[in-house]
């Protein structure tokens, strides 16, 4: 059994995203002053007094909205409702009541989990008249609160926490974190949905639907996994909004916290700058990469499918560990195959070898002759251990450990690959002077 779930929904800029960050001590959710920051449903792990868990942050509920993204958000929140163990519907008490909040409220009053009608912007402690018209919503004793500076939260959580199922102890299984990654309207959302098995993130056509990076948790054959949609990564200078800017940070740290990264191509568009960009970010964090080329339905020819794989081979090179599936989000086409690359690429991420493996291989390259000399002197490597994994991190002791240069690491790092079963890891080699 998962932990428990608590939903933040309510009207647009009531201040969700600010009480889900104060709720949950953290700072992920997007918070902004411009209507529909929120679009996704988002999900922040919390925990109150020893009790686990999970908050989501909803986007804004208007049931007559100009915005294109509109009866998405409102069919998103009503979701989150749904599956919640309970309901945390918040609403603004410097603007008081509004017809908006009227529908919201008939929504909820349907529902059979405990609804927490809040009253935010309660910035004066001790002083509740505010909330004394939001009786008139019908679910029951308001909660007065302030987001911003936390008055009132605490009695809030204890109230919350009391009503939520208990969750019998349970053996934890492994947890795999996945972020999917790649530039705008590469199709990041549809892989996600299409990996969940249900509509989870809203999809569109227009680049940058996805702001939050939205966790998701699920189970499969015994192993868990938390996939992370991103939004799409752009040039820094493009980034021009600060939502968008905030959105660039939540993707870096979602892939950040990730074990393995899948990046998205646009197999229609090819291999460009922005996917180069990506992989790097990805790369230089240390994840474990699988490199999925979307849309591969909508190439013509062979041709045309060749110049592909030759633009990934070439362009993305420094990346060159990562395997590469061709895989249609529309159709479904390889799309079977994805969660055996995570697993694949996972356990060479946290593999760990002996150190007698790697001195094996070491003995072994040395027979070969393969060195780098310079002034008449010669390195050797005397020494070699795992130091860490997630990923897998190497010292190698030398008599001159400064002779080591790139052409002679890519040498070492090929070797040890072909020695050893490093599918999709990225490998960290160190060199130190042996005393």
């Amino acid at each position: 059994m998962s932990i428990p779930i608590i939903a933040v929904v309510g009207r647009p800029n009531v201040g969700k995203s600010t009480l889900v960050n104060r709720l949950a001590q953290i700072q992920d959710a997007i918070v902004h002053e411009q209507r529909g920051v929120t679009r996704d449903r988002s999900y922040h792990k919390a925990d109150w007094n020893g009790r686990d868990f999970m908050l989501i942050d909803t986007g804004g509920i208007e049931l007559s909205s100009d915005d294109a993204f509109g009866a998405s958000i409102r069919e998103q929140a009503i979701m989150a409702a749904e599956e919640a163990d309970a309901v945390i519907f918040l609403v603004d008490g410097k603007t008081g009541a509004a017809a908006g909040d009227a529908d919201v409220a008939r929504i909820l009053q349907r529902s059979t989990k405990p609804v927490f009608l809040v009253v935010n912007k309660m910035d004066t402690p001790n002083d509740d008249t505010a909330i004394h018209e939001f009786w008139a919503l019908g679910l029951g004793t308001p909660w007065p609160v302030s987001a911003t500076h936390g008055h009132g939260t605490g009695d809030l959580l204890d109230e919350l926490v009391a009503v939520l199922p208990e969750v019998p102890p349970e053996e934890v299984s492994t947890e795999i974190g996945v972020a999917i990654i790649g530039k705008p309207n590469a199709g990041k959302s549809s892989i996600y949905n299409r990996m969940l098995g249900v509509e989870r993130a809203i999809v569109s056509a227009i680049a940058g639907t996805t702001r939050d990076a939205i966790d998701t948790v699920l189970e499969r054959d015994d192993v868990r996994y938390r996939l992370v949609d991103t939004a799409g990564l752009r040039r820094k200078s493009q980034i021009d909004e600060s939502v968008e800017y905030y959105s660039f940070v939540r993707a870096m740290r979602a892939i950040d916290r990730a074990d393995v990264a899948l990046l998205i191509i646009d197999s229609f568009e090819g291999v460009t700058d922005g996917d180069q960009r990506v992989a790097r970010f990805a790369e230089e964090r240390g994840c474990a990469m699988v490199i999925l080329l979307n849309k591969w339905d909508l190439l013509a020819d062979d041709e045309a499918r060749d110049d592909v794989l030759l633009q990934v081979s070439e362009r993305l090179a420094f990346v060159g560990f990562a395997p590469v599936l061709r895989v249609s989000a529309l159709t479904g086409r390889g799309m079977h195959r994805v969660y055996d690359a995570v697993d694949t690429v996972y356990a060479s991420y946290t593999r760990q070898l002996t150190t007698s493996s790697i001195n094996k291989l070491l003995s072994q390259l040395r027979e070969t002759g393969h060195t780098v000399s310079k002034q008449g002197v010669s390195l050797r490597l005397q020494y070699g251990t795992q130091v860490r994994v997630s990923p897998p991190g190497f010292t190698f002791f030398a008599n001159h450990p400064r002779l080591v240069d790139d052409n002679y690491r890519r040498f070492l790092e090929n070797r040890m690959r072909e020695a050893f079963d490093l599918t999709g890891t990225p490998i960290k080699l160190g060199f130190r002077q042996k005393d």
